[in-house]
């Protein structure tokens, strides 16, 4: 397909504006899409990611040793200016050797070092650790459920009446699902 700016070179640029809902497709060679400020292959960075993370560390300093040599892995050499390049670690090893580093960047990015999610129960600790703790816990899948099938139907089935009432539509669907495969 040829540029539908030149018409001389081959299209490498698919570009697709939406505007008030009317959509214009335009397809440009690369030098034409220069022209007009689109950025191209070239002008993209390889790696976003580690543009990013290297984004994040400028200005600290915090990558050198007091010696003023640069961080690295004992294992496999890898140095922390290698993962704000690539945004990978290159071993298991890198995780303990720039955990300070890691620390700082997680609590920028999400606000803590910790994480603070729900976590995988296996079913049998699950009836342990529901037995006792009654109906009340709504916490969220997988907690405060009685031991055996009929328990925990029950248990969805109130759940899905305080959401209903609640007018949380969302964990009702979530619990109507859990009861469709429960049935």
């Amino acid at each position: 397909m040829l540029c539908d700016n030149c018409g001389e070179r081959e299209a490498q640029i698919h570009l697709t504006q939406i505007v008030d809902n009317t959509v214009t497709t335009m397809h440009l060679c690369e030098q034409c899409a220069a022209e007009k400020g689109v950025e191209t292959g070239a002008s993209v960075a390889k790696f976003p990611l580690g543009d990013f993370l290297a984004s994040l560390g400028k200005g600290s300093g915090a990558e050198t040793t007091a010696a003023g040599g640069e961080v690295a892995c004992p294992a496999c050499g890898g140095t922390l200016q290698d993962f704000r390049q690539t945004g990978r670690l290159g071993c298991a090893q890198c995780y303990t050797t720039f955990e300070p580093h890691l620390r700082d960047l997680l609590r920028r990015l999400h606000g803590s070092s910790q994480h603070a999610g729900e976590r995988y129960a296996a079913p049998a600790a699950t009836a342990a650790a529901g037995a006792g703790t009654g109906a009340g816990a709504d916490a969220g899948p997988g907690r405060g459920v009685a031991a055996g099938p009929a328990a925990e139907i029950g248990e969805l089935r109130a759940r899905l009446q305080r959401a209903i009432q609640a007018e949380d539509f969302e964990l009702a669907a979530e619990l109507r699902d859990r009861l469709k495969v429960l049935e």
